[in-house]
Formats: structure tokens, C-alpha cells, sequence
């Protein structure tokens, strides 16, 4: 069967919002830490579609054979590539998965499959069904996948806004950094931001275990501080930076940090994880810092964890003067995986 369009199509995108939207006509789902996909199955091998056009397939193979045989009839679906680890989703996994080698991403897919959670439809057979109500496409959606098995699931939702809030407080941290609010009404409307995300803003107290300076400006502007936290056996790890600082903070930063650089490697960097270890994502970075006694605290936000670190940059909120560097360790970051979570992806195994 032909579908009634084909790639690439832009998806439809959420822009951020303070708060969970509250009155009728919204429909509130888990926001997904995984790699946006399209689906298109007109029956044969799937094609799977990234946020920016691109094709996914190759790198996912087994969805791509998973989908084919779980799919029930060609439909054109939205949704999140993830893979679920012990701890809950698991981004480093999908990352390693975009690699040159077929091999390696063979060897990866059989090691750590990924699962691809649908979130709405956007034609089934023939019929294109982007102008329909979400309202309707999400009852075709849930009719069409809801037993289907494994890589298919089919994203949990709600009408309910008390329980949405319940779900931000209790995902937060095992990779459902959010809620995701969509109208009821509203047709699907590519490269349109016409859904309200509302992310996670983690706090936490981390060690200044040195910093960076401005490009071009050594010795009179500091670029970005770079962050560290203390593992159960004492050790300091490196975990992220925060370089949210005015021109005027950056160059005082000078003069505050002067008093605690050091070239020693004592209980700071160097026995744990170190900032600027070489990789293919920093090819061409001058990744050079000055390392600092760790003795000053400090409190940021962050949204996302990518394994035991930030992401990406750490937003500084306040210096922690009352707070032993000691006591700046993981425990801060634990998390629980959520019973929605455990059900999507071992209820149908």
C-alpha cells in the first residue's frame, strides 16, 4: 500500500513552559529522553526519520526489523527512539549507537536494543490523518498499538493534570525529565512549536575543581568553572561546568579564584574523572584548565543527566559557604525508576 506522504516531513515541536497547563482540552503526557523519530511502514522495512530530516535506520537495525513485524497495518508514526537501562532510560546508550562501523552498531543493537515509543499517528493506510484532532488521533493510536509487542509501545497519557504533576515529581531523574501538554483539538502541524514542554530543573551543591578561561582573555576573564561531586569511596569526579556569568562576574571570578589555584593534584581532579578527556565530540576544542584546591561550593541547576554528568552547562544559582565540600556527592542525583516505566517496557515481554 502507498502511504499518503513520505520522508522527510518536519515534526511538530513543543516550545518550554513555566508551568503544567491547567482547564479542559489538554491531554498531558511523560516527556521522553530518547532520540525523536518518525516511523514510516508502507508494509516493507520501515523508515525511520530523525528530528533534522535525516535517516535513523541504519543505526537502530533492530527496530527497523522489530517495527515491521509489530506494526499491524503501513501507518506513519511520531515517537522516541530510547533504550531502558537499570537506572531508567539510558541516553549514553542510544549516543554510541551513532557510529560509523555497521559492526559495532550490530554488536550495540544486540547488546542494548532500543525500543521506539509512539506518540501519535500521522496517517494509517491511505488516509492522511494530520488534520485530525489529536483527540483522534490518539484513540486510532492507542486502537492500532496498544497490544502490540516489543520494540512498539505506545506512550502513557493523561487528562488528568493532578496526576501529570504527580508524574513530573516521581520521573524526575530516571529519563521522563518532564511533561509534555498537547490540545485535544489541535491538528498535527510540522515544524510548528503547538505543544507545551515543562522540563526539570534539577539543584544541586557541586565542588569548583577548576576553571577555564575566556578565549582570548587568559588571565583576565574566567570562561567557565567546571564542576565536580564526591563518589561513596571519597574519590572527585568531574560532572559538568556552569559558565552562566555576566562579562563583569567572569572578570571578578579572577581575583575569587586566584587564592585556591594549585598545581597539585591532592583530593580534587585527577583521581577521578577529569575534565577535558579527549573524545570524538571535543575533536578541536581547546580543553586546557586550571585546577583549584577543592574548597569552594556552589548551587546549580541543571536538566539533564547524561550518566554520572551534566549534559549540558550547569546554570550557577548562589555560592554554598555553609556547605562542607565533603558533602557534595552522588547521593544528591539518586533516583527511583517509576512504576509507569517499568510497566510500558515489561508489561508486554
Amino acid at each position: 500500500m502507498t502511504l499518503p506522504f513520505g520522508p522527510p516531513i518536519e515534526p511538530m515541536l513543543a516550545k518550554p513552559t513555566p508551568e503544567i497547563p491547567d482547564g479542559p482540552g489538554w491531554l498531558y503526557e511523560p516527556k521522553w529522553d530518547g532520540f525523536r523519530a518518525l516511523v514510516f511502514f508502507d508494509g516493507g522495512d520501515p523508515y525511520l526519520q530523525s528530528r533534522d530530516l535525516k535517516p535513523l535506520g541504519r543505526y537502530f537495525p533492530e527496530v527497523v526489523a522489530g517495527l515491521a513485524g509489530a506494526l499491524p497495518c503501513p501507518m506513519v508514526l511520531d515517537g522516541e527512539l530510547v533504550i531502558m537501562g537499570p537506572k531508567g532510560l539510558d541516553f549514553d546508550a542510544l549516543q554510541l549507537r551513532l557510529h560509523p562501523a555497521e559492526s559495532r552498531v550490530r554488536k550495540l543493537a544486540a547488546e542494548t536494543p532500543a525500543a521506539f515509543v509512539a506518540f501519535d499517528i500521522l496517517a494509517e493506510g491511505n488516509t492522511d490523518l494530520r488534520a485530525a484532532p489529536f483527540s483522534q488521533r490518539r484513540e486510532r493510536l492507542t486502537a492500532l498499538l496498544g497490544d502490540a509487542r516489543p520494540p512498539a509501545f505506545v506512550t502513557p497519557a493523561t487528562g488528568d493534570r493532578a496526576l501529570a504533576l504527580d508524574w513530573f515529581d516521581r520521573f524526575e531523574g530516571a529519563g521522563l525529565d518532564g511533561v509534555i501538554a498537547k490540545r485535544l483539538e489541535a491538528p498535527y502541524q510540522p515544524g510548528v512549536r503547538a505543544m507545551a514542554k515543562i522540563k526539570h530543573l534539577r539543584t544541586v551543591d557541586c565542588v569548583v575543581g577548576g576553571f577555564r578561561w575566556n578565549k582570548g582573555e587568559t588571565g583576565r576573564s574566567v570562561g567557565s568553572l567546571l564542576l565536580g561531586l564526591y563518589d561513596d569511596a571519597g574519590v572527585f569526579h568531574h560532572v559538568g561546568h556552569t559558565s552562566s556569568f555576566s562579562a563583569a562576574e567572569k572578570r571578578a571570578l579572577v581575583e575569587r579564584l586566584a587564592q585556591y589555584v594549585t598545581g597539585d593534584d591532592g583530593d580534587g581532579f585527577g583521581q577521578g574523572r577529569t575534565p577535558g578527556a579527549p573524545s570524538r565530540w571535543s575533536a578541536g576544542k581547546d580543553l586546557a584548565w586550571t585546577r583549584l584546591r577543592p574548597e569552594l561550593v556552589c548551587e546549580v541547576t541543571f536538566d539533564y543527566l547524561q550518566g554520572p554528568r551534566f549534559r549540558h552547562a550547569a546554570t550557577f544559582k548562589r555560592w554554598r559557604t555553609d556547605k562542607p565540600p565533603q558533602a557534595c556527592n552522588f547521593d544528591q542525583l539518586a533516583a527511583v525508576v517509576p512504576f509507569e516505566l517499568e510497566q510500558v517496557f515489561h508489561a508486554a515481554r
